[in-house]
Parts: C-alpha cells; sequence; structure tokens
C-alpha cells in the first residue's frame, strides 16, 4: 500500500464526486435563476456567497439553518449547520461579519412518541432506558414545556439544543442556538404575529393557495391551552389593540390519531402561542435579518414557495438566498430515526477525522451521495486525494482547484476553529502531516502494542527520522478510528494479532510447509507475493491448503480464520513474520 496510491483509480471519471467543474456547474445560478457573479468557481460556496453580495447586505450577515427538535440529533441534522458554515466561513474570507444562527422550532406541540432518543453523549438509546412517561403524558405540548427524559435539563427542547449544539462544536463550526420559544417570550415575534392577524384575508388568500385547510375561519395562530398546556389551533376572537386572542382548547388530529384538548376557553396574549410554521418561517426572516438559508429538497416545492409568497406578500420583505441541499443515504437507505437508520456525530467521530465528515458536507449539495458507513475507507481515501491535491501533490487541475479554495475552510484554518492539529507547534508546517492509508491504519488496528505499531509504519515507509513527532501522534491517531470501524462493521480487519506465541499443535508436514514461508518471506517479498506462494507451499508440501491457513492464523490470530493472510503478513515486519512462522516468537 502507498498513500497516493489511494483513490487515484478514479482521476479519468468526469462524474467523479470531487471534480469542481462538475461542482461549479451545479452551482451556477441562485434559485430564481439569477446569479451575483458569472465568475467561475472552482468552490459552491464561492457562488452561493455571489448572490448574497449581490443584494448588498450589511454586516453582519445572518445565515440561518433550523430544526425542530426529534428523538435522536444525528448526523443528517447537522446538513444545515455545515451547508451555513462553508459559506459562512467563504464570506468571512471576503472581509465580512457573519453571524451563524440555528433555530430551535422548540414552540411547536409534540406530536408523537419517539422510538428512539439520544442522551447527553449523543448516544442512541430506546424509551426504556428513559422516563418515556415524561414525553406520553405531554402529547400536545411545546417542547420547551416538556419535561427532560434524561432529567438532566430544564427541558427536553433544551436537551436536544444541547445535542446539536455540542455536534457542532464538536465539527467546529461556531453556532449561534436560538430557540423559537424565547423570541416568543422576548417580545421578538410581537410585530409579525399582529402583522398576521391584522389582515387575515390576504394571509388566508395567500396560504390558502399552498393549503387546503385554509378557510374563511381559518385563523393563523396557536395559543397555549392556560389549563392544560397543550397547543391549539381554535382562535374564536382577535384584539389587536390588546395583543390578545380568545380560543378553545380543541383536539389537535395529528394525522390518523387525535390529541385530545380540554375543553378550557381563554385568552391569551401574543406571547402566549405561536404562528403555524408555514408563517413562523418567513417571520423568523423578518425578526433574525436572515440573508441566507439552506434547506433540505423537501422544502423546495411546499414550504419554500408559500414561505417566499407570504415574505413579499403579508410581511412585505425578500426572502432570504436560498439553497436547495439533497438529502444524502446512510447505507442506501433513507436517515430514519424511527427505522434506526441513523448515526451520530459522537458515533461518526469515533471513526472518521472531524475534517474528513467536513469534506464530506464540502462537496456539492445538489449531488445526491450516500454514506456508507461499511466502506467508509473509500470516503478517507478521497479526502487524502483532496488534501493530497492541495499540497500539490495529485496531477489534477480541476481537483487542484477546488482543493485550493476549500480544504482551508475544511481545516478551518480561516475561521480560527480548526478540525484538526489543536496540539501542533505553532511553527508546524501542514505540508508535513502524514495520513495513513485508512486501510493500512485498519491493519495497524489489528495489532495492541503502539510502539509495534509505529514500526510498521516506518517498516512501510509511512513515516521515517524526518517525519516531525506530531505529524506521527496524528498520524497514529487514525488507526483507533479504524478500528473503531472494524469492529463496528466486523469486516475483514476486525482480528488482533496475538503478541505472544500461541499454543499450537502442529502435524509435520504443516510445520514444515511454515518453515518453507518462512524461508519465502526472509528473501525480501512483498504481501501479494506471500499471499500466492502459500498456495504453492501447501501443495508443495502435501498439505490441504485449507489446514495450512488455518496454521497460519492460529500463529497470528490464534482464530481459524482472518483476513487475507499473505498481504497482511506483508504489512508486518518480516523479522517477526519469519520468527513466528518458524514458532520461535
Amino acid at each position: 500500500m502507498t498513500d497516493d496510491a489511494a483513490g487515484d483509480d478514479d482521476s479519468g471519471d468526469p462524474d467523479r464526486d470531487d471534480s469542481p467543474h462538475i461542482l461549479s456547474e451545479q452551482a451556477t445560478g441562485a434559485e430564481d435563476g439569477t446569479s451575483g457573479n458569472d465568475e467561475f468557481h472552482a468552490f459552491w460556496a464561492d457562488v452561493v456567497a455571489d448572490e448574497i453580495e449581490a443584494r448588498d447586505p450589511d454586516d453582519p450577515i445572518v445565515i440561518k439553518g433550523g430544526v425542530s427538535p426529534s428523538g435522536v440529533a444525528h448526523v443528517g441534522n447537522v446538513n444545515e449547520v455545515m451547508r451555513g458554515y462553508f459559506v459562512a466561513e467563504v464570506l468571512r474570507d471576503r472581509g465580512h461579519e457573519v453571524r451563524q444562527l440555528f433555530t430551535s422550532d422548540d414552540k411547536d406541540p409534540l406530536r408523537k412518541l419517539p422510538r428512539k432518543l439520544a442522551n447527553a453523549d449523543g448516544e442512541i438509546v430506546g424509551l426504556g432506558d428513559v422516563d418515556a412517561g415524561a414525553l406520553g403524558r405531554n402529547l400536545g405540548k411545546p417542547y420547551t414545556a416538556i419535561p427532560d427524559p434524561f432529567g438532566e435539563r430544564e427541558s427536553y427542547a433544551a436537551h436536544f439544543a444541547a445535542l446539536l449544539s455540542a455536534d457542532a462544536e464538536r465539527l467546529g463550526v461556531p453556532v449561534e442556538m436560538v430557540s423559537n420559544t424565547d423570541l416568543y417570550a422576548d417580545g421578538s415575534f410581537d410585530d409579525a404575529v399582529r402583522t398576521v392577524l391584522s389582515d387575515l384575508e390576504t394571509v388566508r388568500k395567500t396560504l390558502g393557495k399552498y393549503q387546503d385547510k385554509v378557510d374563511g375561519e381559518y385563523v393563523p395562530f396557536n395559543p397555549v391551552c392556560a389549563a392544560c398546556g397543550k397547543v391549539t389551533e381554535t382562535v374564536t376572537a382577535v384584539d389587536l389593540e390588546g395583543g390578545t386572542v380568545e380560543y378553545a382548547c380543541t383536539d389537535l388530529e395529528v394525522g390518523d390519531d387525535v390529541i385530545e384538548g380540554c375543553g378550557h376557553e381563554g385568552t391569551a396574549t401574543f406571547r402566549e402561542g405561536k404562528l403555524p410554521w408555514r408563517l413562523e418561517w418567513p417571520a423568523q426572516w423578518d425578526v433574525l435579518d436572515v440573508d441566507f438559508e439552506p434547506f433540505g429538497k423537501d422544502h423546495a416545492e411546499g414550504s419554500w414557495p408559500s414561505g417566499v409568497d407570504l415574505a413579499r406578500t403579508v410581511f412585505g420583505i425578500e426572502p432570504p438566498v436560498p439553497m436547495v441541499y439533497e438529502w444524502f443515504t446512510l447505507g442506501g437507505e433513507a436517515l430514519s430515526s424511527s427505522a434506526g437508520n441513523v448515526v451520530t456525530v459522537p458515533e461518526l467521530l469515533e471513526i472518521l477525522e472531524p475534517e474528513v465528515v467536513r469534506y464530506f458536507f464540502a462537496l456539492h449539495p445538489k449531488k445526491a451521495r450516500d454514506l456508507d458507513l461499511k466502506r467508509i475507507d473509500l470516503l478517507v481515501d478521497r479526502f487524502d486525494r483532496f488534501e493530497r491535491a492541495y499540497f500539490g501533490e495529485v496531477d489534477d487541475e480541476e481537483l487542484t482547484r477546488f482543493a485550493e479554495r476549500a480544504y482551508p475552510f475544511v481545516m478551518g484554518w480561516e475561521s480560527g476553529h480548526p478540525a484538526t492539529g489543536a496540539d501542533r507547534p505553532d511553527d508546524a508546517d501542514p505540508a508535513d502531516r502524514v495520513r495513513f492509508p485508512y486501510t493500512f491504519a485498519a491493519v495497524l488496528g489489528m495489532v495492541e502494542d503502539e510502539g509495534l505499531r509505529e514500526q510498521l509504519a516506518r517498516d512501510e515507509g509511512h513515516v521515517d527520522d524526518d517525519t516531525p513527532e506530531w505529524a506521527v501522534r496524528e498520524a497514529l491517531s487514525r488507526v483507533e478510528r479504524a478500528r473503531t470501524w472494524a469492529e463496528r462493521t466486523d469486516n475483514e480487519y476486525n482480528y488482533r494479532l496475538q503478541t505472544d506465541l500461541p499454543a499450537v499443535d502442529l502435524e509435520d508436514d504443516v510445520a514444515a510447509a511454515l518453515d518453507a514461508l518462512a524461508d519465502f518471506v526472509a528473501a525480501g517479498h512483498d504481501g501479494e507475493a506471500i499471499q500466492a506462494e502459500m498456495y504453492e507451499t501447501a501443495r508443495d508440501n502435501d498439505v490441504e491448503v485449507a489446514d495450512f491457513f488455518e496454521a497460519g492464523y492460529r500463529l497470528f490470530f490464534d482464530q481459524p480464520q482472518g483476513p487475507r493472510l499473505g498481504e497482511f503478513l506483508g504489512e508486518l515486519e518480516r523479522e517477526f513474520v519469519v520468527s513466528r512462522l518458524r514458532r520461535e516468537a
């Protein structure tokens, strides 16, 4: 294995994911068909930044994402965080002050019980592991009014927001979390609510183009019942001057289910309720002065068009620059908390460096991708090639242009939020970094002894006497991640080299074959040659091939099977392999 070989087999493929030509072609033009700048950009975030600058916004430029609290904060939830991050970084690089906000729609009601939750460490747990009753007793109430089922935060909403905030921090992204509940409580939404309720005819006419349930009696405000604490949709009167509404706590329909209202009739202020989400979204743009917002393609055909219409017709503002991103799949299947097809950021960072995760989101957001944990080595290989291109080590002009622009943002150099290298000396040269190919790191993960890991890496030429100590440390840090990957996916690298010679009983012919193989290895052959020679050696000594391989596995792993043995032996220190084959050590 050589470092430069990884990933080069697709260099002639014009459709490969990291081609900057593909990225720029797909990025050209805003969602409304306009473009602020016709200049070719190798990085899609520059195209978006052009569109934002074309509107001549005041600083700070505000970038927003948003999420509704749910059971599990998984890697799909950071889509908007990371898409927004790269645009924010480009704008900062151009001299702008930028705020990156992330709103939690936490005044929404809990409509159904999640099947899974995530604890404070991001670990997925079932409802049986928490106080599920804290959720079940509070269906229909705002997330901020529901106790944290883990008993750690002031509410379930706060628990979920803390998870997302921690994920952003783990990825080195500076995000300001904003609670919708807080915005209502401090009066930030007062004017927006008054605007909506002061011209119901216009709101009904506009919203009715997008939602069938809007009729002549529809009042777009959802009070929180003072008696039972549930969100209700039945407003019976509006007092604009007093800033209140009268309501009845009626049933809330959730698909085929019904959350029963308590029947209470009362009065609520504009701060004691919320706008329906279709209106709340454009209201956020106005309240927070949002300049850019990325969102998933599920919003592109419904929520976004209605948001644009309502922003202009009801609130009298222009919507922010949008960017629709394509959802990615996980192992070929859609991300689904209920189906268990999710991976959290902490789980992902157990097998990947933060910069590799950031690289995944730096690839063009409008191209469908699959995050296949079983073949995560391919993603790492692509990142390594991208990194080498930045340092001028790859003969690919397009990839190099992409890397030269995007790599500093992937690494967090521009913002002072580095993804890696926190313990590098101040005078360290990043060009001195070392990356073990991921599968080689997985091979090293079969070895428990850290000193032996480093020695094997030196034997293979990945590090030498001129490699800085910090670079060796960083390179070796990939080993534990690759080892975790092997264990989690139970792949061909999920074996452990036995440091001490296992006790094995061998037939004379098998022992003779092992001695012959030891002579072959001592002569200096590589792993591929050793693999082929094992078949020849078995036949020359009248030993069944399967028995010969099992003997080798017993010697090195104390198990009857393992990885491709010859190739694995080729990665190990030659003297150690020869001694072990001769049953000497």
